[in-house]
């Protein structure tokens, strides 16, 4: 995923892109990862309330997935309260959770960097195996009563 917003002008937000990346082997559904990967760019503070997503086709085009996928992400933001369909318009965030400030996200960052990630790569474990790991960490957080063994 990587944002690319335009700048203000006139105080108005001219333009809010999010570009959706796939990793086909992460066993995750598809359009379940674009749904992750919009929930993260507003966590992060990357796309607020009143940001337009992509068209269907530009995801299309830009993924190479089917039209009806986009449309089940999609409907999904829609479903959690995210997102809402504008017939003729587009599809615009309605949501935004609260989110840390900068400098409290780059600390965070830092921290991890400096801490976890450089033990882990010590360790010899390789990126991959780095990012399963930390996966089922943050799996077995959000739900403790499933701890899992599976990387």
């Amino acid at each position: 995923m990587s944002i690319d917003k335009v700048t203000k002008q006139n105080g108005q937000l001219l333009a809010s892109v999010i570009s959706f990346s796939l990793d086909l082997q992460s066993g995750i559904p598809t359009y379940l990862q674009l749904v992750q990967q919009v929930e993260a760019a507003l966590s992060l503070g990357y796309l607020v309330e009143g940001d337009q997503l992509p068209t269907v086709k530009d995801v299309v085009s830009s993924v190479a997935i089917n039209p009806n996928t986009v449309l089940k992400a999609y409907r999904e933001l829609e479903a959690r309260g995210i997102a809402a369909g504008r017939p003729g318009v587009g599809t615009f965030i309605v949501a935004s959770p609260s989110v840390i400030t900068q400098k409290k996200l780059t600390a965070l960052r830092e921290s991890l960097i400096n801490g976890w990630l450089r033990e882990a790569k010590k360790s010899g474990l390789p990126p991959k195996a780095i990012v399963a790991l930390f996966n089922n960490a943050i799996s077995e957080m959000a739900d403790p009563n499933s701890i899992s063994t599976n990387l």
